[in-house]
């Protein structure tokens, strides 16, 4: 049995990894995107009660699991019912040149095309993440990192 958060800037690879733990552990995976806005527009954040509700219904569902995600006021929900956790690191060029080589992903984009249209948006909005102060930020995720008292793992490449 295993639950594991895995979080860091967008583009860190997160999704990739979760996938993989996933896939090679049948465990279920949760993706924070597909629970953390409303379909709304502009997008707005869905109330974190909300949130808190569906994610103790989730996880008292799946005896494993990983989820993952940059929302750190998501995962802070999580962080006690939580085995390991892993801090995706990575540098910021890093993280622009994997957003750039990202496939379409469908949960979040209508069309290959949209998701290729917010790619300049997606660039700068990683190019913010040790200058931010939110609950997306570098600095928010290092707080969490730091305060997890379980197993932890900070990797800086994806490899």
């Amino acid at each position: 049995m295993t639950k594991t958060l895995i979080f860091g800037n967008s583009g860190s690879g997160k999704s990739t990894l979760a996938k993989k733990i996933s896939t090679d552990n049948n465990i279920a995976h949760l993706d924070l995107d597909t629970i953390a806005w409303q379909v709304t527009s502009p997008p707005t954040r869905t109330p974190i009660a909300d949130n808190k509700f569906f994610l103790e219904d989730y996880i008292n569902k799946h005896k494993s699991w990983v989820i993952e995600g940059c929302y750190a006021d998501l995962l802070q929900l999580l962080t006690a019912k939580a085995d390991n956790i892993i801090f995706l690191d990575l540098p910021v060029e890093a993280c622009i040149d994997n957003a750039k080589k990202r496939p379409w992903e469908p949960h979040k984009y209508e069309s290959e095309a949209a998701q290729d249209a917010n790619l300049g948006m997606l660039i700068e909005w990683i190019r913010q993440y040790t200058k931010r102060e939110d609950t997306f930020s570098h600095k928010t995720h290092t707080a969490l990192y730091d305060e997890f008292t379980g197993k932890k793992e900070r990797r800086t490449t994806n490899s």
